[in-house]
């Protein structure tokens, strides 16, 4: 019935997604959103998995794959960590990522990032990774990274791709379009590097507090919702002499 639910909603609002060749002579960023063990690894917290799920280890392989290239070609790297102080929720979820917890790190597949030069770690204790850059003196780190490195093409990765990265990307197309991001032009959504969680209807009606979250469903929504703002959705990420975006 799911499954045949997902045909029917791609069907009235059908995704098309794009091939994307990143410029070898443009600046080009990566941000990778909460690739932590909180919502990665089975077992590690109220919000991680329960059991192996194929969509969040294919999205963590294609991101580590990207982050290598990214790495070798010495381009910039924003890692977001979901980061919570224990006094201050997050509704509706229950607590998750404490700030000191290993929920909170980066993934075993993706520690290697703390240790290279060209990466920024910064650690958000809200949804949106763009108003979590936001510093008590109003800078903006993710602001700053962006016009320091002079990133023409940003792109994002990571989970949830309804929640977390969804309101990164509408935060960001708003300020770009607002004029406070130059020189970026365009942000890229890689969609088989995202993922999102899945709660059953039939779990949620028995969990107090849940919300039913079809996996395949929301991850399909999230990716649309992107593309409404303004964000390219790529089903396949190159490197090229001339760039396609």
């Amino acid at each position: 019935m799911v499954s045949q639910t997902v045909e029917l909603l791609k069907n009235e609002i059908p995704l098309e997604q794009e091939s994307v060749v990143l410029a070898e002579d443009a600046v080009n960023g990566l941000v990778l959103v909460d690739i932590i063990n909180g919502f990665c690894t089975v077992g590690a917290g109220n919000l991680a998995p329960r059991e192996s799920n194929t969509q969040i280890s294919g999205m963590i392989s294609e991101s580590a794959r990207l982050a290598r290239v990214f790495c070798e070609k010495n381009l910039p790297v924003m890692a977001f960590l979901d980061s919570h102080h224990p006094n201050k929720p997050e509704d509706p979820y229950p607590p998750h990522c404490i700030v000191g917890s290993d929920e909170s790190n980066l993934v075993p597949a993706l520690r290697w990032l703390e240790n290279e030069p060209n990466v920024t770690i910064r650690r958000k204790d809200c949804f949106d990774g763009y108003l979590g850059s936001i510093q008590e003196d109003g800078s903006n780190v993710f602001v700053d990274w962006v016009k320091k490195n002079k990133i023409t093409t940003l792109l994002v990765v990571g989970v949830c791709t309804d929640i977390c990265v969804l309101d990164f990307v509408c935060s960001t197309m708003s300020a770009k379009n607002r004029g406070f991001l130059e020189p970026l032009e365009n942000v890229v959504v890689y969609s088989r590097a995202c993922a999102t969680f899945n709660v059953p209807l039939e779990v949620a009606r028995n969990t107090k507090g849940a919300l039913a979250h079809p996996q395949e469903f929301m991850h399909h929504v999230g990716l649309y919702m992107a593309k409404e703002r303004g964000a390219k959705i790529a089903n396949e990420v190159l490197f090229g002499a001339a760039g396609k975006v």
